[in-house]
């Protein structure tokens, strides 16, 4: 079997240890590893190897996060350029002009979603967000730019404390910001004009999955009367979930809710840690995107529209999952 290069393994395990984290972040990642891959081949210049090989080191990669739907997104954006390439050369240039496009499409994304968004977000505002995404944090900036947000809640966000990271960032943009307790959401959503946050995925009927805790926020946001706008790029929306599959929710070691030693002490004591959860559409008043503004309903309608890969298995009636359509592409 051919070996994948180091860096491509890093980068994979950079993604499952959470070193590399944020899905626009991951997605990125996933591309570059691709390119990667691409041009650092070791093996025979036959085009059917090569193609079995990317689709290895696309599957390495989507293995890494099962929920972050921005992983199988990118993986299959940048792949399903091999279908038709019938040479050595041709499979390499399409696969490293397409990590290059995704990329360069990723960053650019995330900047029309904070100018967009910001307009949504009325003067002198205060701003709660939870965990951390960057399209959230870069929306709330820009906003205190433009003199709409004069305050901003961020939650801890356990067990992992994501939430620190968007405090870093925060304060580097100078945004006025104080760091709470998970727990204290409701307690100070009463201050709260918005709720702003990121997804790892959006299902087609308009519910986003994000970090565990975010249909908690949204619930209390919507006992307040608080809006809730996710800024979320359009390649975190699974099309797969138009035929019915389910986004998968990750869980992760009970070590990072509890230490080992008291887990020890404890053995009879079990820990459940689910990463993410599942907001209804209906908390959520708006979905930002790259392409605009929309009702969480809609998200099917840039779904088929925008995303040319996806379009392309709806037109063939593919309704497998990421990894069949993937073991597809090199057939």
């Amino acid at each position: 079997m051919i070996e994948v290069p180091r860096k491509v393994r890093e980068i994979a395990e950079g993604i499952k240890t959470m070193q590399i984290r944020g899905a626009g972040k991951i997605a990125r990642a996933a591309a570059e590893a691709l390119k990667i891959a691409a041009l650092e081949y070791p093996g025979p210049r036959s085009v059917d190897d090569f193609k079995k090989y990317l689709v290895r080191v696309g599957e390495l990669l989507i293995s890494t996060r099962p929920t972050a739907v921005s992983l199988p997104n990118a993986v299959i954006y940048v792949l399903h350029v091999i279908k038709e390439k019938t040479s050595f050369d041709e499979v390499r240039e399409a696969v490293v002009a397409a990590a290059d496009e995704f990329i360069k499409n990723s960053e650019e994304a995330v900047k029309k979603i904070s100018k967009i968004g910001a307009k949504r977000i009325k003067h002198g505002s205060v701003v709660l967000t939870h965990c951390h995404s960057t399209a959230a944090v870069e929306l709330i900036a820009e906003a205190y730019r433009q003199g709409r947000v004069v305050k901003v809640y961020s939650t801890e966000t356990r067990p992992f404390k994501q939430g620190r990271i968007t405090m870093a960032h925060l304060l580097k943009y100078g945004v006025p910001a104080e760091q709470i307790p998970d727990s204290a959401v409701r307690y100070i959503m009463h201050e709260v004009d918005y709720v702003v946050v990121g997804a790892d995925a959006v299902a087609s009927n308009g519910a986003v999955v994000n970090k565990i805790g975010t249909s908690q926020v949204a619930l209390a946001a919507k006992e307040a009367r608080v809006r809730v706008y996710v800024a979320a790029e359009s390649y975190k929306i699974s099309p797969f979930t138009v035929f019915g599959e389910l986004v998968k929710i990750e869980y992760r070691s009970e070590e990072e809710v509890m230490p080992r030693d008291w887990l020890s002490a404890h053995p009879r004591v079990k820990v459940l840690n689910p990463v993410f959860d599942v907001t209804p559409p209906e908390y959520i008043d708006a979905i930002i995107t790259e392409y605009g503004v929309m009702p969480p309903q809609a998200v099917v309608l840039l779904l088929i529209s925008k995303l040319g890969w996806a379009l392309e298995t709806l037109k063939t009636g593919y309704t497998e999952d990421f990894e069949a359509y993937l073991e597809s592409l090199a057939e």
